[in-house]
């Protein structure tokens, strides 16, 4: 053989063996990277396979809970002489206070006014216009005026569009007869009302004043309202005495009005002598006596006259009424058993309503009884709260009112 043929030869070998070598290199390489591919595959699918876990556990410690939505609509109504007061549960405030009057059209009988726009009449109205106040004494006196009063009122609270009707807890005075409590709920029903409860005025008041009425202890509420003064001793949810008397602030109103009369032969109104109880009047006489100029109709002249007043004038002018209440609460304490006027002694007496309001009146309840008198924080509003209140209470209610049956 030729060298050049020798020379040929191997340099083929030496090609083929490259070409070997570099096979070999790629499939060692392609196997290595299959590897790395495979386990970084695998440690992913791990890290899914973990957050798919943990995810799992956080939706099993979540629970969806869904938005509480309520639909009934419940409130408690003060339908008081002088003013009707609503609280609405839900909303856990009062919602309205306005007073307890109507303008009616006497030839029609349509209701032209009520309220605060009905009050501004007073004493002021045309011969064909008649304001009344359609509660005296703290009971229904005219039916068909209530319940167009009551309408109107809850209608002010929802609106002309109320779909549900509410569930409605009426306070009354404690002597009402069946026929007027009967009253009371039909004209609830009749205005609008889904279900109508009733509760007594002290009762009410005591629950508004945050005493806990449920408790094996005696406590003592007076509630003058407007038309009347409940006076109460109640224990484990029970009145145990009482006494309900048509004396309260309207009388007061009707006392100045007298006095002033028969005094300085000057008319007043109803809207003036309430303006001088709550600016001048007391219970017990002042270091330094408050006056006031009034102004009404002379009765010798029959021209408009104004004239001063003082405070020892008012006094003077409801001191019979305000001695009947003072009264009326040592009956009270005269008939309440012993255990519980022990109860009395520590916690003292609780005055609530617009009536207890006046200047001095706790003052002058604790110097006839010789105990310690406390005017409640909400007096004015105490009553309409404890209604509100009753509401969630009614399987005790109704227990208790079998009981006193």
């Amino acid at each position: 053989m030729s060298l050049k043929k020798q020379y040929k030869i191997k340099r083929l070998k030496n090609i083929q063996n490259q070409i070997k070598v570099s096979k070999l290199e790629t499939t060692e390489n392609r196997k290595d990277i299959f590897i790395e591919k495979t386990i970084n595959s695998k440690s992913e699918k791990g890290d899914d396979k973990i957050k798919m876990s943990k995810k799992i556990e956080n939706k099993k410690d979540f629970k969806f809970k869904f938005p509480k939505f309520s639909f009934q609509k419940s409130i408690g109504i003060d339908l008081g002489t002088a003013n009707t007061l609503v609280y609405d549960k839900r909303k856990e405030k009062i919602v309205l206070n306005e007073p307890s009057v109507v303008a009616v059209d006497r030839e029609t009988k349509k209701i032209l006014a009520v309220g605060k726009e009905a009050k501004e009449m007073l004493g002021k109205t045309p011969d064909h216009i008649m304001a009344v106040r359609p509660l005296r004494e703290g009971v229904i006196a005219d039916y068909d005026i209530t319940e167009a009063m009551i309408k109107y009122f809850i209608k002010k609270v929802y609106g002309n569009f109320n779909i549900i009707l509410p569930e409605v807890m009426i306070c009354v005075p404690i002597e009402v007869t069946g026929v007027e409590k009967r009253a009371v709920l039909e004209a609830a029903i009749s205005a609008g009302a889904k279900r109508a409860y009733l509760i007594e005025e002290a009762r009410a008041a005591a629950l508004g004043a945050g005493i806990d009425i449920a408790a094996p202890t005696g406590n003592m509420i007076v509630d003058i309202g407007g038309g009347s003064t409940d006076i109460a001793v109640i224990s484990l949810g029970g009145t145990v005495v009482s006494k309900s008397i048509r004396i309260a602030g309207n009388n007061f109103d009707e006392d100045i009005i007298k006095y002033i009369k028969k005094r300085h032969n000057l008319l007043i109104g109803e809207r003036t002598a309430e303006e001088i109880k709550i600016k001048i009047g007391t219970a017990i006489p002042l270091e330094e006596d408050e006056k006031l100029i009034i102004k009404g109709r002379d009765l010798m002249t029959g021209l408009p006259k104004p004239i001063e007043i003082d405070s020892s004038e008012v006094l003077e002018a409801i001191k019979d009424s305000l001695d009947s209440i003072v009264s009326s609460v040592k009956q009270v304490l005269e008939k309440t058993p012993p255990e519980l006027a022990a109860d009395i002694v520590d916690k003292g007496i609780v005055m609530a309503g617009g009536g207890s309001k006046i200047r001095n009146f706790p003052e002058l309840l604790s110097r006839n009884t010789k105990l310690k008198v406390v005017l409640a924080d909400n007096a004015l509003d105490s009553v309409v709260i404890g209604a509100g209140m009753a509401l969630d209470k009614l399987d005790i209610l109704r227990k208790i009112e079998k009981a006193e049956r």
